[in-house]
């Protein structure tokens, strides 16, 4: 998925081969460990091909050989930077920190996790968004996806591949949810197959309050954003950035097999009344009531509206970019690309 929307973007892409250790069991290790070992060798010669003028990382396992083979490579090293999306940062960021000339936060919370080393520089940035989300107004949004301005909007956001107990506690409650609202719902690509079968069985009269996508790129994604009344979605990283630059309230059910990151994102945005948590075991009983009460309560939506918007910081990607360029520039362009 990552591969095609670089390359969709027009960004030269290389593959680098990777896989986890933590976690996986001892049947799968050696193979990963192969997998790691040809990664570094990988990433040794695009390295040497490329000659970086600084190193960026966002986190995940592909990261670990490519900083490995930077590190081991004769001559100057390249500045490194990590990105932290996520409150708590993952093994392979905590692996990279040791490594890491300057670390970037989305929130202060993050500090927790990052002993201050002789050298190295912090900066909350916040969550790097796109300027083509909020590109749209509201009247626009509306009619670009075809939902009315009379009454409120759920949308549901499955992630790239799709979210199948949200999808399928949605599909259960949908005939009485639309009665009430209208749903923009991304499906994600595995279960969209299912989307005709569910609109078949809705009356005449409510079919047109459900639209349904397996997914918009981002030059459509602010129009869902903007139409929005209120978000159900997980609570990856990007919660963290999207909801609050839109000011849009927020129903949270984190991924119950991740980990706790998404947990740990959800609880920051609640604790500061931008969002409520559902967990995922609750979500067929809980999500009918749950999401008419946002929707028909416009006070509480407001309030919520207002502390999710008091998270934004959106300058976040020119922050970011700052202090890439900043490093490269310091120690020196070596003649590759920046």
């Amino acid at each position: 998925m990552e591969a095609d929307l670089v390359k969709r973007a027009g960004v030269p892409f290389e593959a680098v081969d990777a896989a986890g250790v933590h976690g996986v069991g001892l049947r799968a290790l050696p193979g990963n460990l192969a997998r790691l070992s040809r990664g570094y060798l990988q990433a040794r010669r695009i390295l040497d091909r490329f000659r970086p003028d600084a190193l960026f990382f966002t986190g995940g396992y592909v990261a670990v050989p490519v900083a490995l083979a930077a590190r081991t490579r004769p001559g100057r090293k390249p500045p490194v930077i990590l990105y932290v999306p996520d409150i708590e940062p993952g093994l392979a960021l905590k692996t990279l920190a040791r490594f890491a000339d300057h670390i970037a936060l989305t929130t202060s919370e993050s500090q927790a996790y990052f002993p201050r080393r002789k050298g190295q520089a912090l900066s909350v940035t916040g969550y790097p968004t796109r300027p083509e989300l909020t590109a749209w107004d509201y009247h626009q949004a509306c009619r670009t996806l075809g939902v009315s301005e009379d009454l409120p909007v759920l949308l549901v956001v499955g992630g790239s591949t799709g979210a199948q107990s949200i999808n399928r506690a949605l599909w259960q409650v949908l005939h009485r949810l639309l009665a009430r609202a209208q749903v923009i719902h991304l499906t994600g690509r595995l279960d969209w197959p299912q989307v005709d079968k569910v609109r078949s069985r809705l009356d005449a009269s409510l079919s047109s309050r459900y639209i349904a996508h397996p997914y918009l790129h981002s030059e459509q994604m602010g129009a869902a954003f903007t139409a929005a009344t209120v978000v159900l979605s997980r609570a990856g990283a990007s919660s963290l950035g999207e909801y609050p630059l839109f000011g849009l309230p927020a129903i949270l059910v984190p991924y119950p097999y991740a980990w706790r990151y998404q947990q740990v994102n959800a609880q920051f945005l609640a604790e500061r009344g931008a969002a409520v948590i559902v967990q995922d075991a609750d979500l067929p009983e809980r999500l009918l009531d749950t999401a008419l009460d946002l929707l028909h309560n416009p006070q509480r939506c407001e309030q919520m509206r207002q502390a999710m918007r008091s998270l934004a910081l959106p300058d976040a990607a020119r922050s970011i970019a700052g202090i890439i360029q900043d490093l490269a520039l310091r120690n020196g362009l070596q003649g590759g690309s920046l």
